[in-house]
């Protein structure tokens, strides 16, 4: 009798830990998503479940939708139970905090002046927040920048105009911030379209939590007109051996050493000085997957994949450059998985090719003919692409393009989606919505 009772309580034991290592299982591969490309700053989620069909008449997989101020086109950010994002309202310019819940938990002023661009398409509040899991950064298009804890306790806070000079961009300062380590990275592009001469063009890095200047370097570029704005966000490239800061703008991409600013290497011939147009300025920010990088233009202008190894003057390099295609996304930035690279244009078309070899998979396909800001985001074998009216096209990844679902959340929309624990969360214009599978 002892021998068995002991054997039962043996087997309890077992089935216990059993049960709290597939919690912890679980509860590990929840990510979280803290910039606004996600935890590897490439579009990727390796999260599964996520429902492909929601929204409509019947709410279909809607968890929750709560109401925000005003119209922006900022991602959110998710870090456990926080969500961040910002927002104008009025004059103001806000970091909100809510729950997993959708409850607003408290909201700070980072900067006041908000100014629309081209109507409907950007405001003061494009860049998106980043996060660590301990601090928020918020930075603003009027320069306004702060660090908060999840409290909303102001760390530190300071205006970039004041620090390195007024900004002169035409359609509002939209690039977010990239924390590595100890640091907060940004690339700042502007200058004067009236003139031929250079415009101010520098990648900074801070201390993140003191907000104090590690250092800013000149990212040199001969860039005139229109051309020496940049939309575009820095992205850490990152592949297991090697790390580093990609900055596009002003007629080129160029790789930055995170601990001193120096130049790794430089793509050009985006904007060919034979045949220059002096309004391609750079939007969509590059992408990386399976050791490749690619670049992409705006309007008529090309797209360039690079090795992540590159060195030196990469442009039409044979070992370096390893393809050019002339069609652009413009404005959503490229998605890489799988070794295929997929390019989501502004007007709903997709074409896919092979990341390595720039090989044509399939030819332009089409979504929803609307306007497209947001960029595509990866999740569990689908591919979800945002169109600016609210409508999402969800697509599957691989060499055979095939629509999966077409949903329509009614509101307009330019932020990208974001996938963590489960959950995804779309930001309209007018509200904040979670997804979850009903099941």
């Amino acid at each position: 009798m002892h021998f068995t009772a002991s054997i039962k309580k043996l087997l309890l034991n077992s089935l216990c830990l059993s049960i709290c290592l597939v919690a912890v299982q679980s509860k590990s591969q929840a990510e979280n998503w803290p910039s606004w490309r996600g935890p590897t700053q490439n579009g990727i989620s390796n999260e599964k479940g996520i429902p492909v069909k929601f929204g409509g008449e019947n709410n279909l997989n809607v968890l929750w939708k709560t109401p925000l101020p005003e119209p922006a086109g900022a991602t959110p950010v998710v870090w456990g139970d926080r969500i961040f994002l910002t927002s104008p309202s009025g004059d103001d310019l806000l970091l909100i905090c809510f729950n997993r819940k959708g409850q607003k938990l408290w909201e700070r002023k980072v900067g006041a002046g908000n100014a629309i661009a081209r109507k409907d398409e950007g405001n003061s509040c494009s860049p998106s927040p980043v996060t660590d899991g301990k601090y928020v950064w918020s930075f603003m298009g009027t320069g306004d920048f702060g660090c908060y804890d999840f409290n909303g306790k102001q760390i530190w806070k300071f205006n970039l105009q004041d620090r390195y000079g007024k900004f002169d961009i035409q359609f509002g300062m939209s690039s977010t911030p990239v924390v590595d380590g100890d640091r907060i990275y940004m690339a700042i592009m502007h200058g004067s379209m009236a003139t031929e001469e250079p415009g101010f063009s520098k990648v900074i890095c801070l201390d993140k939590t003191t907000g104090k200047q590690v250092y800013a370097v000149d990212r040199p570029s001969k860039a005139t007109h229109e051309n020496k704005h940049s939309y575009a966000s820095p992205i850490l490239y990152q592949d297991g051996k090697q790390k580093y800061l990609l900055v596009h703008g002003g007629d080129y991409t160029t790789a930055h050493r995170l601990e001193d600013g120096s130049e790794i290497w430089r793509l050009g011939d985006l904007n060919p000085a034979d045949n220059y147009n002096r309004y391609l300025r750079l939007v969509a920010s590059p992408s990386y997957g399976d050791g490749v990088i690619v670049c992409p233009t705006a309007k008529k202008g090309p797209v360039v994949a690079v090795d992540g190894n590159a060195k030196g003057d990469v442009t039409h390099s044979k070992k370096y450059e390893l393809w050019r295609v002339p069609k652009t996304t413009d404005v959503p930035s490229p998605l890489i998985v799988g070794g295929l690279a997929y390019i989501c244009r502004q007007d709903g078309n997709v074409f896919c090719l092979e990341a390595r070899s720039g090989k044509e998979v399939y030819p332009l396909q089409r979504t929803h003919r609307m306007r497209h800001r947001a960029s595509p985001v990866y999740v569990d074998g689908n591919i979800y692409l945002t169109a600016r009216d609210g409508r999402i096209t969800v697509f599957k990844a691989g060499r055979k393009f095939e629509i999966v679902a077409e949903n329509d959340l009614g509101e307009d929309m330019s932020s990208s989606p974001v996938v963590s624990d489960g959950v995804m969360y779309l930001r309209t214009f007018e509200n904040l919505w979670a997804i979850k599978s009903a099941k």
